[in-house]
């Protein structure tokens, strides 16, 4: 089993960054893919970001050229480098295989207000 623990969250004011870390471990030859994922006030889960185990990514439209996500497979760690951000940007942030492959964690608050 692959465990998440995300952090790294935080309130920012529109136009402001954030960088997110998501630290797995447990079954991590597991995890070829990773992604992170977002989830809204009243809204579904969404998948945000993508990695491939080439490094090769891939970006929900609405985040493409201000988020960009990378990895440190040595360190088993995930990051979602968020630039110009926008109030709908607001939600919980989680990683996870892509796709899922294991429990979700708690995620970590992302609330961009002015």
């Amino acid at each position: 089993q692959v465990q998440f623990v995300e952090s790294g969250g935080g309130l920012v004011q529109p136009g402001g960054s954030l960088r997110l870390s998501c630290v797995a471990s447990g079954s991590i030859h597991k995890i070829f893919a990773v992604g992170w994922y977002r989830q809204a006030p009243g809204k579904q889960r969404e998948w945000v970001a993508g990695s491939t185990s080439d490094h090769s990514t891939n970006y929900l439209e609405s985040v493409r050229g201000r988020f960009t996500i990378s990895r440190d497979d040595a360190k088993g760690t995930i990051y979602l480098q968020m630039n110009s951000l926008k109030p709908e940007d607001t939600a919980v942030y989680y990683c996870n295989g892509w796709p899922e492959v294991g429990d979700w964690g708690q995620g970590t608050q992302v609330t961009v207000s002015s």
